[in-house]
């Protein structure tokens, strides 16, 4: 091969290793997955948020999203390090806990469990002493099913699985379903479908929802970046409460399901009432207490699916990075 010939194919190299160079990660922000527990919704609007308004990148962030599904695991996840961060429920993390997954809670937005029992008004159905003689979807073996079922809620009632749909509720008056407060008492009113929404939270179980949960290993060993991850979450959460238009518009972008802006709207107003419950004011968004953690941990003991002897109330979360005010 010719000298020029060389000296020309070194330097297209030399170009591309610069190009190459050019397109790639900013080395100096920290890489950051977060896995969710559903698709891209209402129930994650201060991620969102802070995403859309730049917090995390003006941090030194680099944050992608996963989305999740219906079978997501997200302890699996976590545990074989494929995101550092993940949305969950306080019961699924305790669940998890005594599976023996290293997952710590570190802030929970929603105060109250949109967990809901839908019907159709057609139905009777008033409240949770009216279900009997009902076909009940729902998935089996829930905290809240066997929480339902200990209280004798379910008695008489046919309980088969759901699927993620509200059709079997709006061609049948004698169908209800489990739902979320924020999402499918919408559905149905955009079918024509009047319904009654029993809220499994007034009944005494009531997770934190919307908690954002990282590893023991994260907290041990990167503490400033969970602090730092914690406290920006917070924000985004406080100003997608106050108005969450840009976190909206990110989770309509990121959804692929079908989302529209009316369903979003629906949620982010039902999120307000959830996240910041009577009494309490927009600086307590993403703050826990030792007592809740308490209480659900007892619960789920006495429904029989978790151990003291396996796992502890304490050991499924921490208080230490919402002890800075944002």
């Amino acid at each position: 091969m010719k000298t020029t010939q060389i000296a020309w194919i070194a330097t297209a190299l030399l170009c591309l290793g610069c190009n190459a160079r050019t397109t790639t990660p900013d080395d100096s922000k920290t890489s950051v997955k977060v896995q969710l527990n559903w698709y891209p919704e209402s129930e994650h609007g201060g991620l969102y948020q802070a995403l859309a308004e730049g917090k995390y990148d003006a941090a030194g962030i680099d944050v992608e999203v996963q989305s999740g599904g219906s079978k997501t695991p997200i302890g699996p996840e976590l545990a074989l390090q494929r995101c550092q961060f993940a949305i969950a429920n306080a019961d699924d993390v305790i669940l998890n806990r005594q599976q023996g997954i290293d997952i710590v809670a570190v802030m929970a937005a929603m105060q109250n469990h949109p967990r809901c029992i839908l019907a159709q008004k057609a139905s009777g159905v008033e409240s949770f002493n009216d279900l009997a003689g009902k076909t009940f979807q729902c998935n089996p073996g829930r905290p809240f099913v066997e929480f339902l079922r200990s209280k004798g809620l379910l008695d008489g009632v046919k309980e088969v699985p759901y699927h993620g749909s509200i059709a079997n509720l709006v061609a049948d008056p004698n169908t209800i379903i489990q739902a979320y407060s924020c999402a499918e008492p919408l559905l149905a009113q955009q079918q024509g479908i009047e319904v009654n929404t029993l809220m499994v939270s007034e009944l005494g179980f009531n997770p934190y929802s919307s908690v954002l949960v990282t590893t023991g290993t994260m907290i041990r060993e990167q503490p400033e970046l969970v602090q730092k991850f914690v406290e920006i979450t917070r924000s985004g959460w406080q100003n997608y409460l106050t108005d969450g238009t840009l976190g909206n518009a990110a989770i309509l972008e990121a959804n692929q399901e079908g989302m529209t802006a009316e369903a979003l709207q629906f949620g982010s107003t039902a999120m307000r009432d959830l996240a910041i419950p009577e009494g309490s004011d927009i600086e307590q968004v993403g703050m826990m207490t030792a007592q809740r953690w308490s209480q659900l941990f007892d619960q789920l003991e006495t429904l029989g699916l978790v151990s003291s002897d396996k796992v502890s109330a304490q050991d499924c979360y921490t208080l230490e990075f919402l002890q800075t005010r944002i």
